[in-house]
């Protein structure tokens, strides 16, 4: 089973190799990489140029301009291969050399697979700053705050081909969409693996300022329009109440 890893880049020389080495460090080997870069002008060419040999060729890069990170992912997705396609960012990593089996095994007989997920430090990535603990997905569970980490969301690549893929009209949270349009909307089979996938550094699309959060989460409610769902009363408490609670757990050592 193939499994096609989408980075999307743009001037992400300070973290690219962490990303990259962390790919190297799989004990599962079939895989592609595809970087989709925004049009560089730091020394990602240079950090990709030198790791192109690494990978013996499964490591493809495209450069160009695009419409923001939601449409260089579309991108990816369109040059896919694998039987199976992630997301991995480019100032993440992976958080063991076991993830991609771990994956691999997860997917065997449904359509989506996802699991944990750590928010680290950007400046000490040994720091957990928050943790993201999932739970198996039930019909329903997207309306009472629950969500995939998306980070860690791996789908096969025919749910794409049917599905279409990142609505690039929301800005911020196309990833929350899309998951909605795939596993509530139209009953995608997954399975919640407990496992940590991915360490994301904080400050990234969704975390980086407090108008991103509140941009984010009006493109949440957005989305449920969009695929024909009521907005719960009471809905951005329920699906906040519980990150706030867990940051605070993690800033006191609980």
């Amino acid at each position: 089973m193939k499994i096609s890893i989408i980075t999307a880049t743009y001037n992400s020389g300070a973290t690219l190799r962490d990303t990259l080495e962390s790919i190297l460090s799989q004990s599962y080997r079939d895989f592609e990489v595809l970087i989709i870069d925004g049009g560089s002008t730091d020394c990602t060419k240079e950090i990709v140029d030198e790791y192109i040999p690494k990978f013996n060729g499964r490591l493809l890069w495209h450069t160009g301009k695009d419409r923001g990170l939601y449409d260089a992912m579309n991108k990816g997705i369109a040059r896919a291969t694998g039987d199976v396609v992630g997301i991995l960012n480019s100032d993440d990593f992976y958080a063991a050399p076991d993830v991609l089996h771990a994956i691999a095994g997860g997917i065997d007989g449904v359509d989506a697979v996802y699991g944990d997920l750590d928010f680290v430090d950007s400046n000490d990535v040994g720091k957990v700053v928050r943790q993201w603990r999932g739970s198996q997905h039930t019909q329903g569970a997207f309306l009472k705050g629950w969500h995939p980490a998306h980070p860690t969301f791996y789908a096969r690549r025919k749910c794409y081909e049917r599905l279409g893929g990142f609505d690039i009209s929301f800005d911020v949270s196309a990833d929350f969409e899309l998951m909605l349009r795939f596993l509530e909307a139209n009953h995608m089979s997954s399975r919640y693996v407990p496992h940590t996938f991915v360490k994301m550094r904080m400050g990234g699309e969704s975390t980086g300022s407090i108008g991103k959060i509140i941009q984010g989460n009006k493109n949440v409610l957005r989305a449920f329009r969009k695929n024909g769902f009521e907005v719960p009363r009471f809905y951005l408490v329920r699906r906040l109440a519980p990150k706030a609670i867990n940051l605070i757990k993690n800033k006191l050592h609980i």
